[in-house]
């Protein structure tokens, strides 16, 4: 027994001792990783005669970098990670004006982003032709419709002999989650403004309301009028046709068809296309392309937006808006999913307005709206910058709806893309109530003792009495006459004409310029230019900073792996299912009082 005994405690200890050197080593191949890549970005990259700018388009298209650490971990994760919309625009700005690059190479892989950010991505690249290089396009097994939207910009478009091209429009889809919460006891107690305010429809209707069609309806064909417009217009093809045959199922068509219809130019394999590069930028067919990438570029440049003393801040609102500080660490103002925690938020605003060299802000607003408190934290903040008497104004990306257009509204200067989502001004409240499934479904029975009868308003045990169901109704009147209230006074018109327009009514920025919402069609650099011409500084004179920060720790990035190894094995795991547990697991972990946008997804 003593024996048995020794033996388990030396094979406790040994283990310890083998976890211990394992994740020493771990954290020195981590270390001497991040070292290179920080060396690697100091030195720059070398960009060589006859280069030509790559870019791959696969993965996800985010908003900015995720910090230094980020190829590694995506290494680590053995994912292909994400590119950054911020550094694609910077690279090609660059490469632009960069003699020794001679054009560009989109290399159509599939890749994933919002609508806006593509539109941003795509005007950069219509810029970039103005340099009169080449820009060139190539599908290998197809085109998807995300990457098609780019290829449409370029010169020439190049498609595998089996390859396809898919564009189809879009669609939305919107999951209705009722039925399932009705068969596992729970019940969604919703208060709310706004006849539009469709955030709450999933979970206390079994389908989607007229209202909530019909601002679908018109916020998604505003859209793919854009977007389909755009395409024809670049391809040289009339609209009237191009909607016909994306009606056609696109996809199956063959090659030749799609170079009929123009809506290729050349069919060839892609070491065919590539030897056509080496051709243009005088490389030997035995040799290799010279390609770079934005990184590279961004790198080579230390500074091409100007390199004065003077700061225009770009701070980054990326996210789901949430309420006090982000204990765990990261990102200032950032959690770990990218969301956005108002205290931390607030006080990297209040260091921009006390930084003498800070001379104006730009806020990139990229958020469907969340807390209704945390934005007005939010919103007070930019107010108290606006009063040291830096110009503030707002670039918004992909959505800036909600709690993401509460925050924008102060704005002396709203920009948006023609792509973008926004408005939904309406607010609403929702506490689950579980008796059901906890009284019937588990036989669990809760016993109180109260010294007063609202003692334990909201448990989710327990459905909401008539008194606290107006209570919260209350709640949620004075938060929407304050949102709207802020709304108006940013925009400067009545508080009433923010109502008509309000109503958690979700416009697509065609129409919320029309009606105010938005002031001027332009993206992150128009507003940049903007905010630097209010605050006096001549081009050159200023350099661009990106706030917050984002570096992580050591312990940070290991944590940050952790929880997107999970979450990504619970995602395969669960399936068509996950988002739904998704949205679940977040209803339990927000404020009773939200400004946020309905959970929809654009098939795109």
């Amino acid at each position: 027994m003593l024996k048995k005994f020794f033996l388990v405690v030396c094979g406790s200890f040994v283990g310890v001792i083998l976890a211990l050197i394992f994740f020493t080593l771990a954290s020195l191949l981590i270390s001497f990783a991040i070292f290179g890549s920080m060396a690697s970005s100091m030195g720059g990259a070398k960009i060589e005669k006859n280069s030509i700018m790559y870019v791959k388009l696969e993965g996800s298209l985010n908003e900015r970098e995720s910090g230094g650490n980020t190829s590694l971990m995506s290494l680590m994760q053995n994912e292909g990670g994400g590119q950054s919309l911020s550094t694609l625009v910077k690279g090609l700005k660059i490469a632009k004006n960069d003699d020794k690059i001679k054009g560009i190479y989109l290399d159509c892989r599939g890749m994933a982003g919002g609508m806006s950010s593509l539109y941003e991505l795509r005007e950069a690249i219509k810029d970039f032709k103005t340099s009169k290089k080449f820009v060139y396009a190539f599908g290998d097994e197809g085109i998807m419709q995300s990457d098609y939207y780019l290829a449409s910009a370029a010169d020439s478009i190049f498609v595998n002999p089996e390859g396809m091209v898919d564009v189809h429009g879009l669609a939305s889809a919107t999951p209705y989650m009722k039925k399932l919460l009705d068969k596992v006891g729970v019940e969604m107690q919703v208060v709310r403004v706004g006849t539009f305010k469709s955030a709450v429809e999933p979970y206390m209707l079994e389908q989607m309301s007229d209202a909530n069609r019909e601002q679908q309806e018109h916020y998604l064909g505003s859209l793919w009028d854009v977007i389909s417009n755009d395409i024809a217009k670049s391809r040289g093809i009339d609209s009237t046709k191009f909607v016909a045959l994306t009606d056609s199922v696109m996809a199956t068509m063959s090659t030749k068809d799609l170079k009929a219809n123009k809506l290729v130019d050349h069919i060839c394999y892609r070491s065919e296309f590539e030897d056509k590069l080496r051709k243009l930028t005088e490389v030997e067919m035995k040799d290799d392309l010279k390609l770079v990438t934005a990184e590279d570029l961004v790198a080579s440049n230390d500074d091409p937006l100007g390199t004065g003393k003077a700061i225009v801040a770009v701070l980054y609102a990326d996210g789901e808006i949430f309420s006090g500080t982000n204990s765990g660490g990261g990102m200032p103002g950032m959690n770990s999913s990218g969301g956005i925690y108002s205290e931390d938020m607030a006080e990297v605003i209040r260091g921009l307005r006390y930084n003498d060299d800070v001379k104006g802000l730009v806020l990139r607003v990229n958020s469907p709206g969340g807390s209704a408190f945390g934005s007005e934290e939010i919103w007070k903040a930019l107010e108290d910058f606006k009063a040291s008497g830096k110009p503030l104004a707002v670039s918004m990306s992909d959505y800036a709806a909600s709690g993401g257009y509460y925050i924008s509204s102060g704005a002396q200067r709203i920009f948006a893309e023609p792509l973008t989502i926004t408005g939904s001004i309406g607010i609403f409240g929702m506490i689950p109530n579980a008796s059901n499934l906890f009284n019937n479904t588990l036989g669990v029975k809760f016993e109180e003792v109260n010294t007063n009868p609202n003692a334990i308003a909201g448990a989710y045990f327990k459905p909401l009495t008539d008194q606290q169901r107006n209570a919260l109704q209350q709640m949620v009147n004075r938060g929407y006459d304050t949102f709207t209230g802020r709304c108006a006074q940013g925009r400067k018109v009545s508080q009433d004409s923010i109502k008509v327009i309000g109503e958690g009514r979700v416009w697509d920025a065609v129409t919320a310029k029309q009606i105010g919402l938005v002031d001027e069609f332009g993206g992150l650099e128009a507003a940049i230019k903007w905010v630097a011409k209010q605050a006096k500084i001549k081009d050159g004179d200023y350099s661009v900073c990106d706030y917050p920060n984002v570096e992580m720790s050591l312990l940070d990035m290991l944590n940050s792996m952790g929880y997107v190894k999970v979450e990504n094995d619970l995602q395969k795991r669960m399936g068509i299912f996950y988002n739904s547990y998704e949205q679940l697991q977040a209803i339990m972990g927000r404020d009773r009082v939200l400004c946020l946008m309905e959970p929809i997804e654009i098939n795109f």
